[in-house]
């Protein structure tokens, strides 16, 4: 086949709607792991002035791809390596084998999460956030928590105190992973640095959150961020040699072509900036480099035209009528 899809996230499925309409011969394997998931609404998500939750963006985007012919399957590619004929085979697992003459890699990338109980229904509700571009505007004015530690971006924590007087860094204990540079830099900007471990996360009514110290102290909170970074779901691609930074977040060129020849990467496991429209906008200019990168298709000619149109004029449901 022409393309393998590794990856049906926003950038995933973005492309298979172009590879569709190019008339390309393609699969996409989905393990059902994009971060997009975990949105509860995205409002920053042009063309959805109300907002729209992260499963039913996927959800549409998805019967956007399948109603032009996508072939999405699920399950995960478990190894990728060339073959002998310059192309890439996938083990698919349980003895599932495809070969593909090119490869684009939408694996997204895993948030580095703190270790807090009761943490996946936290974010489910809305309480736990990771991208203050992304919704730091729905907090403004509330009192905000954010956890970072180690690597944590001091640029990500006064972007969001652009949007509250009432912010405050939780180290988790590990306060003496933040440089006292970074530790002036956030007093002096009217930051709260707490650096002692939570015991317990408390969620209570619609939007109190509670965090009760080791030492007994309780602090509430209405938001909480986390800012520890991500690690780019880009085994596949390293081990074929791909370039990437430390976080393994893939290196590419303008066309979203990897080191490897034959390989692209779109999305969250790209370096840059983790937007769903980005995603979207890297899937744009792969899928139609790829199509480029492969021999022209023609129009058929004689009986096999007869045949298409035959297959044009047949009866079709309401749904598929639609433009």
């Amino acid at each position: 086949m022409d393309c393998l899809v590794i990856g049906a996230g926003p950038g995933g499925l973005t492309a298979a709607i172009y590879l569709a309409r190019f008339l390309r011969d393609f699969l996409v394997v989905d393990a059902g792991k994009s971060r997009a998931l975990w949105i509860p609404c995205s409002h920053n998500h042009a063309g959805f002035p109300d907002g729209i939750e992260g499963p039913e963006l996927v959800a549409r985007m998805r019967r956007q791809a399948e109603r032009h012919g996508a072939r999405i399957e699920e399950g995960e590619v478990r190894a990728l390596w060339r073959n002998e004929e310059g192309g890439f085979t996938a083990d698919l697992g349980h003895g599932r084998i495809v070969s593909a003459r090119r490869v684009l890699l939408a694996t997204g990338a895993l948030d580095h999460e703190p270790d807090l109980p009761d943490l996946d229904a936290a974010i489910q509700r809305g309480f736990v956030r990771h991208c203050p571009i992304c919704d730091a505007y729905e907090v403004r004015g509330e009192k905000v928590a954010i956890i970072g530690y180690g690597k944590c971006s001091v640029r990500e924590v006064l972007l969001l105190r652009a949007y509250t007087s009432d912010l405050t860094l939780l180290t988790l204990g590990r306060g003496l992973e933040l440089p006292d540079d970074e530790r002036a830099l956030l007093h002096e900007a009217g930051v709260r640095v707490i650096d002692e471990p939570v015991a317990r996360l408390g969620i209570e009514g619609n939007r109190i959150v509670s965090w009760h110290m080791a030492g007994g102290e309780e602090h509430r909170f209405d938001t909480l961020y986390t800012a520890l970074g991500l690690r780019a779901r880009s085994d596949l691609a390293m081990a074929l040699g791909a370039a990437h930074d430390e976080d393994g977040m893939l290196l590419v060129d303008e066309h979203q072509r990897t080191s490897v020849e034959g390989l692209w990467a779109v999305g969250d496991v790209v370096k840059g900036l983790g937007q769903i429209s980005v995603a979207m906008g890297h899937a744009a200019v792969a899928a139609t480099d790829i199509n480029n990168s492969l021999e022209r298709l023609r129009v058929p000619r004689g009986d096999e035209r007869r045949r298409l149109r035959a297959r044009a004029s047949a009866p079709r449901s309401r749904s598929a009528l639609a433009c």
